[in-house]
């Protein structure tokens, strides 16, 4: 039986994630790291340099108006773990609002996003990508304003990266993310609430808030 929909799901609930090795290979397996990375939702770091960015960019910010552009964006490298049953269950999911895309266009292209998973009060971040200076690092701070505002008390990021840690990222253990993560299933958030701000509206309010 192959992974569905409610299975990935459950998977969420209990703490796991799939990936596959590689674009080309049809197996998929869960992973359950013994540290996670979390980006804590009060903790998030915008740099001076960064809100300047965000003040001086002519991006726009979307929601989930190309979902499926996200992901391909995010596999669009030369090692991916997101293959083809990969795609399609996290489309599947999409549909049923149950994952979302923050979408960074420039003259309405596609140059940046992320996207994740969403359960209760918990937001699972699956993968960014960027085709323009900045632009993964805008669509964070702007997931972030997004989160908090919508109500999240979880942002998981699965791994802390040097780019992560830098925009305030932190490890937890494997207990203390289940603990949080237990907290946050049984609340309630609503990722769709929350209007869409622009990136200078994002670093107007998070220089308001440092």
């Amino acid at each position: 039986m192959g992974l569905t929909p409610d299975l990935l799901m459950q998977g969420y609930a209990t703490g796991i994630f799939p990936m596959a090795e590689r674009r080309d290979d049809p197996e998929i397996f869960w992973v359950d790291p013994q540290r996670r990375g979390v980006m804590p939702l009060k903790g998030f770091h915008a740099s001076r340099s960064l809100r300047r960015a965000m003040r001086q960019s002519s991006f726009e910010v979307t929601i989930d108006e190309d979902f499926a552009g996200v992901v391909d964006g995010c596999a669009d490298r030369q090692d991916t773990w997101i293959n083809a049953e990969i795609r399609n269950l996290y489309i599947a999911l999409q549909a049923r609002r149950q994952a979302h895309s923050l979408e960074i266009r420039e003259d309405g292209a596609l140059v940046g996003g992320v996207y994740g998973v969403v359960l209760g009060a918990a937001f699972f971040g699956e993968s960014m990508f960027s085709r323009r200076t900045n632009a993964s690092k805008i669509a964070l701070a702007c997931l972030v304003d997004r989160l908090n505002d919508a109500g999240f008390m979880l942002f998981d990021t699965q791994f802390l990266t040097e780019h992560l840690a830098r925009l305030g990222g932190i490890e937890v253990t494997r207990a203390q993310y289940q603990h949080a993560l237990g907290k946050a299933v049984g609340q309630q958030a609503d990722f769709l609430r929350p209007p869409v701000r622009s990136p200078q509206e994002v670093a107007q309010r998070m220089t308001q808030m440092s």
